[in-house]
């Protein structure tokens, strides 16, 4: 067994060294019983892609070692160096009507002041149960109107896109809505599918339609990409763990090829780790169906899901513990430091992630980019949601690296650092 580990061109020295020691720990341990080895938790064997084949600029990585920890980040790892595509546009959408704190102190036990100095949280948008009339609001037509203000302000017209993904995991339709908002949308030149990775939807998504972008034996030239979801409607409304976090919404951001040397995705990082599945999840839960074939008949599965279930405090360690991480790898993917970014861009799940995510990294609370308080956490949907709010007001400017990260159900989590314009 044998690693080869390179010095980054602007890597810190102290992230090279905890790789290196990791390194040394797995071929120490190739030589004892590997069931005594435990990877060190949030520290993944990082081996830089030199190789000029190498597609994409990505390299995937993964360990079989048994893990101590159900969101130990060495269980897998993807990162992706430059790739040559920029975002020129972007757009959100979010319900007509809003459900504030002092509302939920008359639906469950609880106040406007506990639920904000906790999560930050002031107010969110839900989706209302359709009428059957033109004014139903669905998360398919958030999608729709989201990728629309997207396209908008790219200045690209229906007939330049190629490819549609909508990350979401409450889709309109099981089978999903992308191809159906491509058609609303008047993209009839795109290919169009669905992506499924809950909170961490939007970045692996945009990493993704990268990666077709980037690669030059294609016909991909401009791409949307879509984060969309509504939870209200899996949440246990009785919990006010949990009711109290979520609510409803949509963004988009086209995407276009660019030449190399004016990249967009600068970097990124992606992990998944089943091991947490049991902290965060939206379980299915069919309930028995008797199918009257001949003899006793067979029973079947009535197709339901569970309320989302989630350990909060698991989360809150998870996310604190592996969203730095994740950053750093992004950056160092894309020879950078955190001292290069102009903003940080969370998923927009908790306040207190965030600041603690920004201590850790060092980046300045000013530097966060946050709408959390009048949103709440739109899973998919949060990070294009926020960065349209950023550039519309003039906040985010042609040429500002943004590092972005999501986490969430899977477990999963990743990163993507953006230069905007």
């Amino acid at each position: 067994m044998c690693f080869r580990i390179d010095l980054p061109a602007q890597g810190s020295l102290r992230s090279f060294a905890m790789k290196l020691t990791v390194a040394l720990l797995v071929c120490a341990s190739s030589m004892h019983d590997s069931v005594a080895f435990q990877p060190l938790k949030a520290v993944p064997v990082f081996v830089r892609n030199n190789d000029a084949t190498a597609s994409a600029a990505t390299s995937t990585r993964s360990t079989s070692c048994s893990s101590p920890s159900s969101s130990s980040s060495a269980l897998s790892m993807a990162t992706t160096g430059p790739l040559n595509c920029r975002p020129i546009g972007i757009g959100s959408a979010a319900p007509k009507n809003v459900v504030t704190n002092v509302d939920l102190e008359s639906v469950v036990e609880t106040s406007d002041e506990w639920i904000s100095s906790r999560t930050g949280i002031s107010q969110r948008h839900l989706l209302t149960h359709p009428t059957g009339d033109d004014s139903d609001e669905t998360i398919k037509s958030l999608s729709i109107e989201a990728a629309s203000n997207a396209l908008e302000m790219s200045g690209l017209s229906p007939d330049d896109i190629d490819l549609i993904i909508v990350a979401t995991s409450s889709p309109e339709d099981m089978f999903g809505d992308a191809p159906s908002v491509a058609s609303a949308l008047g993209c009839k030149n795109a290919f169009a599918y669905d992506l499924t990775a809950a909170c961490s939807g939007f970045l692996f998504g945009t990493v993704t339609a990268g990666q077709f972008l980037h690669n030059s034996g294609n016909t991909i030239k401009n791409a949307i990409v879509v984060g969309a979801d509504a939870l209200s409607r899996w949440v246990d409304w009785e919990d006010r763990n949990v009711c109290i976090l979520f609510g409803d919404g949509a963004g988009a951001m086209v995407l276009t090829a660019c030449d190399e040397g004016d990249n967009g995705i600068l970097g990124g990082a992606s992990h998944s780790n089943g091991l947490g599945y049991k902290d965060l999840n939206c379980a299915y839960s069919g309930s028995p169906r008797l199918v009257e074939t001949p003899g006793d008949g067979i029973t079947i599965s009535k197709g339901e899901y569970s309320n989302l279930k989630m350990n909060g405090r698991e989360v809150y360690k998870f996310a604190t513990r592996e969203v730095p991480t994740v950053l750093e790898e992004a950056l160092e993917s894309a020879g950078m430091t955190a001292d290069d970014i102009d903003w940080l861009l969370l998923h927009q799940a908790n306040i207190r992630i965030m600041d603690v995510v920004a201590d850790r990294l060092g980046v300045p609370k000013e530097k966060i980019i946050t709408n959390l308080a009048s949103y709440g956490n739109t899973s998919a949907g949060s990070i294009p949601l926020a960065l349209d709010e950023a550039v519309r007001d003039g906040k985010v400017k042609k040429g500002d690296v943004i590092a972005c990260a999501g986490f969430g159900a899977g477990l999963s989590w990743g990163s993507a650092i953006l230069k905007w314009g």
